[in-house]
């Protein structure tokens, strides 16, 4: 293989490991709410700015609850300032994590590929005669190109194999 960019393997102990970690993950983390796209996209929003005024906003809470309405609850407000401080750093732990399986998962589709092209060529060329002319159709389906229709005048050409 002319390409290698990651090479592992992940043992069944490592795999149940894992599952395991994630699962008393879940079970931590039972409290975490699920939003609709809908009631995402009405939802008010809190940004840096927002964070801040927020921030300020309690402590004005705090120094002034007689001008708050009865059904203010500080309590709660104060729990959700704590909880956000709380979920942010793992979530941000949480997203670099799942970025780098997402490249890993990357690299090692692209070592396939590459590796893939690489063997299809060579068997395109030195697999002639050899019987396997029905193994080189099989994995040259990849590569078919669209039929047109009456409706599409153009055809979309077949890539190349990269050697």
């Amino acid at each position: 293989m002319s390409q290698n960019l990651i090479d592992f393997e992940l043992s069944s102990e490592s795999l149940a490991g894992i599952d395991e970690a994630i699962s008393r993950l879940e079970t931590h983390l039972v409290m975490l709410r699920d939003l609709d796209p809908t009631m995402r996209r009405n939802l008010t929003k809190m940004g840096d700015k927002s964070e801040a005024f927020c921030r300020q906003a309690l402590v004005a809470f705090e120094q002034n609850p007689e001008v708050l309405p009865r059904n203010f609850n500080l309590d709660g407000y104060r729990r959700d300032l704590a909880a956000i401080d709380a979920v942010r750093p793992l979530r941000q732990r949480l997203a670099r994590l799942l970025e780098r399986l997402s490249d890993t998962e990357m690299a090692l589709g692209s070592d396939l590929m590459t590796a893939s092209l690489e063997g299809y060529a060579v068997l395109k060329v030195s697999g002639k005669g050899e019987g396997l002319d029905h193994l080189r159709q099989a994995l040259s389906a990849r590569f078919a190109r669209r039929r047109r229709s009456s409706n599409d005048q153009t055809s979309e050409p077949a890539p190349e194999p990269v050697q």
